[in-house]
């Protein structure tokens, strides 16, 4: 119980009067009641770490369905991922097939090498995974994407930057 003195924080006076609303949102976006009260908590979570003070006063509800809407579709990418990956382990013969908690290890790098190549400029990925998925040379990336190799190397430079940073 708040002392009479006591002003909630933005974040507290945010959840308050709109938690529920943002829940039922959530709800009808993803058809699941789980998934929606799990992103509604991660949304405010998200906000109570974040390193700027939340001010959403104008706007509280599409301030929050901005924030909502991240969480929804990072949901979306990584059950894909663990879609294809999962199909991929199906082809596997049984012996050869990871444990319970490998997979899980394996999904969660997956959606971290999926998180930063999301954040590199589209030319700098497209090089990239031209570089390490098909293993093509400099001057093979080149001819392909239409730019000088010194420039091909470059992206391939800042993207292994990327990859150390992340690490």
């Amino acid at each position: 119980m708040a002392s009479p003195g006591y002003l909630a924080s933005p974040i507290e006076a945010l959840y308050k009067n709109h938690h529920a609303w943002l829940q039922s949102w959530l709800r009808r976006r993803l058809g699941h009641a789980g998934d929606a009260a799990d992103l509604a908590h991660d949304t405010f979570l998200r906000l109570m770490l974040a390193p700027r003070n939340v001010d959403a006063a104008d706007e509280p509800r599409a301030f929050l369905t901005h924030v909502a809407k991240g969480l929804v579709v990072d949901l979306w990418r990584r059950r894909e991922i663990e879609r294809a990956y999962l199909e991929t382990l199906q082809a596997l013969p049984e012996p050869h097939a990871p444990s319970p908690e490998t997979q899980l290890q394996v999904i969660e790098a997956l959606v971290q090498i999926d998180r930063l190549l999301a954040g590199l400029a589209p030319r700098t990925r497209q090089v990239f995974l031209l570089a390490q998925l098909d293993g093509l040379s400099l001057q093979q990336i080149s001819d392909q994407v239409a730019m000088p190799v010194i420039t091909v190397r470059r992206h391939i430079h800042k993207a292994l930057l990327r990859c150390l940073e992340a690490a």
